[in-house]
């Protein structure tokens, strides 16, 4: 075991009869990071969470939870949301945390403070003594939410926990992950959220047809696959053609400014041996710069592009 690490993927596997989940999966999630886990429908995440879980068993490798292999009993550790919700309509809201925080293992008392500092977070104080099926959709994934983290799990596992909120909740989900991650709990995200995941996460592990294509830091991972283009935007337009003919670029095409910017934008790839300076003194010479900076693949590229090439 490596203390540095809160969960250990060892050559994980699992068959549906003939069809391979998981392929021999292994990866890490470092203690206190908050971890991506991407890929598209039907690429083995919801069976690899449920090992994890202890709800499933594996046909080869093992997960490890703090170094013990994932079973009903590591689970006290884990925090899981899965994607399709579990709740009790017919229970009340205040009802519903308890039976669930217990269920973990929580301490009746402190669970009771955990729950109120979350209906508080939540705006749903009001709402405690109501049944589940009274709430709206948004409301009812609130509570959701709080029942995965009332006892104050060690890791915290949400699955598409964006689905059926507004911007203005997923922002308060957003805050909420922040929370948790200074408080020292490690997340792992499953979502198709990718603006979302590249906001919040700092590593990500990339599967698909059960097979891992990608585990390392967002930074990394960015860097390792960007193709040496540079964005610039302008506040008139320049002659594309000058720029050519002036030798420190080797191409250049229009595209739409960064963060609805003003002024005229271009994707640029610089001529080898030219410096970032000789670039920009050749631009200043048609036209002010207004934003200037190397093109990194957004995680939507980066997800596009492993997906694509193992599905050829």
């Amino acid at each position: 075991m490596n203390n540095d690490n809160i969960l250990e993927i060892r050559n994980l596997r699992k068959f549906f009869g003939d069809k391979r989940a998981l392929n021999d999966v292994s990866f890490d999630v470092k203690r206190g990071s908050i971890t991506g886990l991407l890929g598209p429908n039907g690429a083995g995440k919801t069976t690899l969470l449920r090992i994890i879980n202890g709800i499933m068993v594996s046909d080869g490798g093992e997960a490890l939870i703090n170094g013990t292999p994932a079973s009903l009993e590591t689970t006290s550790l884990i925090g899981y949301m899965p994607e399709e919700r579990g709740l009790y309509d017919k229970m009340r809201v205040e009802d519903q945390i308890m039976y669930f925080g217990q269920l973990k293992g929580g301490d009746k008392k402190r669970l009771r403070v955990v729950m109120d500092e979350y209906l508080d977070l939540f705006n749903l104080t009001a709402d405690r003594r109501r049944r589940v099926k009274e709430l709206s959709k948004g409301n009812q994934q609130k509570v959701q939410i709080i029942s995965t983290l009332v006892h104050e799990p060690e890791l915290v596992i949400l699955d598409e926990p964006f689905s059926g909120f507004d911007p203005i909740n997923g922002q308060l989900l957003e805050e909420l992950i922040d929370r948790l991650h200074k408080r020292g709990a490690t997340i792992m995200l499953s979502s198709h959220n990718m603006p979302a995941i590249e906001e919040i996460c700092s590593d990500i592990a990339l599967i698909n047809k059960g097979n891992l294509l990608v585990n390392d830091s967002i930074m990394n991972v960015k860097e390792n696959n960007k193709d040496n283009s540079l964005l610039l935007t302008t506040a008139s337009p320049i002659d594309t053609n000058i720029l050519m003919d002036s030798g420190v670029i080797t191409d250049i095409r229009t595209t739409k400014p960064q963060n609805w910017r003003k002024g005229e934008a271009y994707r640029i790839i610089k001529a080898e041996g030219k410096s970032n300076m000789d670039l920009l003194d050749e631009v200043a010479l048609q036209s002010d710069i207004l934003h200037f900076e190397e093109a990194l693949p957004s995680l939507t590229d980066i997800f596009l592009k492993y997906t694509k090439e193992e599905n050829q």
